[in-house]
């Protein structure tokens, strides 16, 4: 499945566990996210859960030989695929999440971190949403997130130019709470821990007042996979996919 799944305390710890492919996710990868959130969500004394990855890299974004494949098998492609999955789950989790992220995190490797209550970056960890290079849209909420988050000109650069930023940029705009030169992942997990430590209620409670009303975000996301689901089958994806997937081989 090539994610690995521990138990530190309280904590429950997923690693992305595919470093010759920078950790780029399969359909047997998202489904194995989805059930660590659903494992952490249904287990009482499970209070946060870290995500990152081996290899010194966070999430290359999609696998993409895989990910056409799994979407020509679902019913409605990327609405119904796993990774669609994934990403409500993700939005509808309840409990904290953080993220340690080194080296790249493409697409969802970034957008998976816009739903993460903290995250850690090592100075190697670069940051890039590419979809609109790719001929798609954004996913997982992004395109409602950053905005709302970043405002309106980093959004423009990062959704729309495809510009990727490094550790210290993500920082300088609110993305990343530390850039941590050394040890980043017990860093992170010492965090995860002190989250889980916490009175559980008065956490889980904060957490939710925080975050408001999710009604808007998960529509929004609906209306995202439509329009991604949509984009992938036309010729400005085919001809991106074809480019990049020319390039990976030679």
């Amino acid at each position: 499945m090539t994610v690995d799944v521990k138990r530190e305390g309280d904590v429950l710890v997923a690693t992305l566990n595919r470093p010759d492919k920078k950790n780029a996710l399969t359909g047997a990868m998202y489904r194995g996210l989805t059930e660590v959130l659903t494992t952490a969500h249904a287990e009482a004394g499970i209070g946060a859960v870290l995500v990152t990855g081996a290899g010194g890299a966070f999430c290359a974004g999609n696998d993409i030989g895989d990910f056409l494949a799994e979407n020509a098998r679902a019913s409605e492609g990327a609405r119904t695929g796993p990774g669609g999955e994934f990403i409500r789950t993700l939005a509808r989790f309840d409990k904290p999440i953080v993220a340690a992220v080194e080296g790249p995190a493409v697409g969802i490797g970034t957008t998976m971190c816009l739903h993460c209550d903290l995250v850690y970056a090592a100075p190697s960890a670069r940051f890039a949403m590419p979809f609109v290079n790719l001929g798609l849209v954004p996913e997982a909420g992004s395109s409602l997130l950053v905005p709302r988050r970043f405002g309106m000109s980093v959004a423009t650069e990062w959704l729309m130019l495809g510009e990727a930023i490094d550790a210290a940029r993500a920082y300088e705009i609110g993305l990343v709470n530390q850039v941590v030169a050394e040890g980043v992942v017990v860093h992170a997990l010492g965090k995860a821990k002190a989250l889980a430590a916490k009175p559980r209620a008065a956490l889980l409670a904060t957490r939710k007042l925080m975050r408001g009303d999710a009604e808007t975000l998960y529509a929004h996301m609906e209306l995202e996979l439509e329009a991604f689901a949509k984009a992938l089958k036309s010729p400005e994806a085919r001809t991106a996919f074809e480019a990049f997937t020319g390039r990976a081989r030679g």
